[in-house]
This record gives structure tokens, C-alpha cells and sequence, in this order.
């Protein structure tokens, strides 16, 4: 019998699921969840833990809340700038939606501050290391930063723009 691995990320540790067979007599499958995110489809074929990203705005509205906006990416395979445009996150102020480099880490117009989630973040690339060498760590060029390493998931929380802390 083969055996089928699935992450349902219960709380749990034991999960048994009761499916009917084609003569009509149950067959009981036991699943339990793992720490790892990363699971099994039932062809074999492996699946990407998923980085939550959650985004605060630069300045709070007149109501004194952050704007907020979400975003899932699977670990590993994309740069934080990638992410923010495919879900038309802003991450340009004015000056760099006009003056930026594209992505080459040389124009510092995409820096973001890292509220939560460093760990789930490659290391500072040299460009970064140059540009922002008097910035605080939890600043980051978004053109720079790949989100996860496809084996790890969990959440990123990001302040776009933090210059304006300034």
C-alpha cells in the first residue's frame, strides 16, 4: 500500500482520515503534521512552504492605523521588490517611482524596514552592506531581498519606506 504524506496544518499532531473504499469498507489513512511546512503530493511531486508577508504603510492614516496590506509567496523564489509589484503593493515614494534602478541595488529608492521575520530573509548582499552600511539592520533594499529559502515558512512583517521615520 502506498503511503501519502500531507501537511494539514492542524494544531494536532495525529490527524486519521476515514475514506470508503470502491467494495464499500472503510479504509482508515492516518496523516499526522510535522513541524516542516514542506509536504508531499499524492504524485510525489514536493511542495514550497509559503512566507506570509504583511505590509504596513509608511505614515498612518487620519484614523491613526497603519494601511495594511497582505501577500503569500512561496519560499525561496522570489525577491521582496517581485512580490510587492505582482500585488501592486506600493513601494515607491515619489522620487523613486520616477528614479529608480530597476532592481540593481544602486539607487536605494526600494528600502524597507523588516519589523518581524529577519531570520526568514537571505543575508545582506555586498550591495546592500555598501548602501546601507549606516542604516539600521532591519533596513533592507526590497531589489535585494529574497524571501525565504524554499525549506523554511512563516511570516514577514515590512514598514515600506521607513525613511519617513526620519
Amino acid at each position: 500500500m502506498a503511503s501519502l504524506g500531507f501537511n494539514l496544518r492542524f494544531p494536532f499532531s495525529d490527524v486519521r482520515i476515514q475514506q470508503v473504499s470502491a467494495n464499500g469498507r472503510p479504509r482508515v489513512i492516518s496523516c499526522s503534521s510535522s513541524s516542516s511546512s514542506q509536504a508531499s503530493s499524492p504524485q510525489g511531486i514536493s511542495t514550497s512552504p509559503e512566507i506570509e508577508l504583511e505590509f504596513f504603510g509608511p505614515k498612518p492614516g487620519s484614523d491613526g492605523t497603519y494601511p495594511r496590506d497582505k501577500a503569500k509567496a512561496v519560499s525561496g523564489e522570489k525577491l521582496l521588490r517581485s512580490i510587492m509589484n505582482d500585488n501592486k503593493i506600493e513601494l515607491y515614494a515619489t522620487y523613486g517611482k520616477v528614479m529608480n534602478c530597476g532592481g540593481g541595488g544602486s539607487c536605494g529608492t526600494c528600502i524597507v524596514e523588516i519589523l518581524d521575520g529577519r531570520e526568514l530573509l537571505n543575508e545582506r548582499t555586498d550591495a546592500e552592506n555598501r548602501y546601507l552600511k549606516k542604516k539600521p539592520e532591519s533596513w533592507r533594499l526590497a531589489c535585494q531581498t529574497i524571501v525565504g529559502n524554499k525549506e523554511n515558512s512563516g511570516k514577514v512583517v515590512v514598514q515600506r519606506i521607513p525613511q519617513w521615520k526620519k
